[in-house]
């Protein structure tokens, strides 16, 4: 793509599970320059998922250096700096030296599950002035579980001498030294009030958090301070399922939208004001000086996370796995229930193996099949939880897991149009149009376009026959 010598560049980091990303807008919303650098995942124990913090970082360093270089041979500057990030990823931290001083628990990690269930008699309180259901998900039982198992940190707590926090807090302070945490992964802690957005002394109470440790909480959109050595202003710190609802054109209230990534999530945005519902998140979609935007999401803890599961779980090498081809040629009568990372919304239950019900037998390909089900299945109960009426309008998808055998079982078993999105990287371009909402520039193509809608074809009596299936697996494992 030809680009305008001298023209200004938003550069936004979409840094997620596998990967993270980066890319350079200019003012016409076109994408001029984009990469990607791949990071690992170790799994040391069952229901341990742990990734390396200073490999995030280098990474974030690399591609921001790379988008310099790009800009300076086009004879132009980088304007401003946003980050879409994972959300529920938590660590420990040097005050000083910013050294992780815990393992960086991924979002995916449930070794605190047992934290959960001593605290299920207060479910419904945490629910309700936190916005997310108790979970080992989450960063409460993490801080416990952690502090829990390593006396030495607890005294470094006790002492003021770390800080705890998100991922996204920990790379900021490391790109400008302002330990911070932004509303929208302030909301994944379990410690903030989500009606006055502060820490909160009784949530705080429940995981025995000390508040001395925790990052100031700040606005997404906000002035986090100066990029070191380029003097780059970073402008926004965002969850990635939020920027990936505003990038489809969620800035408007009432808006509602899926991403499919390493996970998945269904978001509505509610309004300006919280609104709680039993079995979803209620969390902040964005904020600045000004405003402040809900979101009432359903979240899918295995996604694409599931496939790549998968191909250790069934020996299937990753070039041949092809998910969704296997999918669209493959049916299957059983039931997969997904636990090696938990099953969040509507559900929240983890500690769990993944349950194959009916699947004695099965080839490889059913096998994925009714994994890719569960995603479809579970879609259906967050809109049922959401109680939304939603049949005359299309519900806009994307993100790489949004493929059409998915889509299309998805449009099945709920009954609604779906939209594949045409542009892909929404999650990026929601930090961009944040970045240019707070410069106070126009945003030129807010809608979401769809290049392909999945309407339904799933005759009604094996619609109802597959729900059936799946809600006695559940009453089977004890979930539902």
């Amino acid at each position: 793509m030809p680009v305008s010598s001298g023209s200004p560049f938003f550069l936004v980091l979409d840094q997620g599970t596998s990967s993270t990303k980066c890319f350079l807008f200019n003012e016409i919303n076109d994408v001029v320059f984009s990469h990607r650098i791949k990071h690992t995942l170790s799994r040391p124990a069952p229901h341990h998922v742990e990734c390396d913090a200073n490999q995030i970082v280098e990474s974030c360093l690399e591609l921001i250096k790379q988008c310099v270089e790009f800009a300076k041979q086009h004879s132009s500057k980088i304007q401003s700096v946003g980050v879409a990030i994972q959300r529920s990823t938590f660590l420990f931290w040097d005050k000083k030296t910013c050294t992780p001083q815990s393992p960086v628990l991924s979002w995916q990690d449930n070794r605190s599950f047992k934290i959960v269930d001593e605290l299920s008699n207060h479910n419904q309180l945490i629910h309700e002035k936190s916005g997310v259901p108790l979970s080992a998900h989450f960063g409460g039982a993490k801080y416990q579980h952690l502090i829990r198992n390593d006396p030495s940190l607890k005294s470094k707590v006790d002492n003021g001498d770390v800080w705890f926090g998100p991922l996204s807090s920990f790379l900021v302070h490391k790109l400008t030294g302002a330990p911070v945490i932004d509303h929208t992964i302030a909301g994944r802690s379990q410690l903030m009030d989500i009606t006055n957005l502060k820490w909160d002394e009784e949530l705080c109470s429940f995981f025995n958090v000390n508040q001395i440790c925790l990052p100031t909480i700040v606005p997404s959109a906000e002035q986090f301070g100066i990029i070191q050595p380029w003097n780059l202003p970073l402008d926004c710190i965002i969850g990635d399922q939020q920027s990936a609802l505003i990038g489809q054109g969620g800035l408007t209230d009432n808006f509602l939208a899926m991403n499919f990534g390493t996970s998945a999530s269904v978001l509505y945005h509610s309004g300006q004001s919280p609104k709680h519902v039993n079995g979803l998140l209620n969390n902040v979609l964005f904020s600045n000086e000004h405003e402040t935007h809900y979101v009432t999401e359903g979240s899918i803890n295995a996604c694409n996370s599931l496939f790549y599961w998968l191909e250790d779980e069934l020996k299937i090498p990753h070039k041949i796995m092809k998910w969704d081809t296997r999918c669209e040629n493959a049916t299957t009568n059983g039931v997969l229930i997904p636990g090696f990372s938990g099953l969040a919304a509507p559900y929240w239950k983890s500690g769990f193996e993944t349950i194959f019900h009916q699947l004695d037998g099965a080839t490889h390909d059913e096998i994925i099949r009714a994994g890719m089900e569960s995603i479809g299945f579970l879609v259906n109960d967050i809109l049922n939880t959401m109680n939304m009426n939603l049949t005359d309008k299309m519900v806009p998808a994307s993100g790489g897991g949004a493929r059409k055998p998915l889509l299309q079982f998805i449009s099945d078993i709920t009954g609604k149009s779906i939209g594949h999105s045409s542009m892909k990287d929404r999650t990026a371009f929601g930090v961009f149009s944040l970045l240019k909402k707070a410069a106070g520039e126009p945003i030129v193509d807010e809608q979401v376009e769809c290049y392909q809608i999945f309407t339904p074809r799933m005759e009604e009596t094996l619609r109802k026959s597959k729900l059936s299936q799946w809600h006695s697996a559940l009453k089977s494992a004890g979930i539902l």
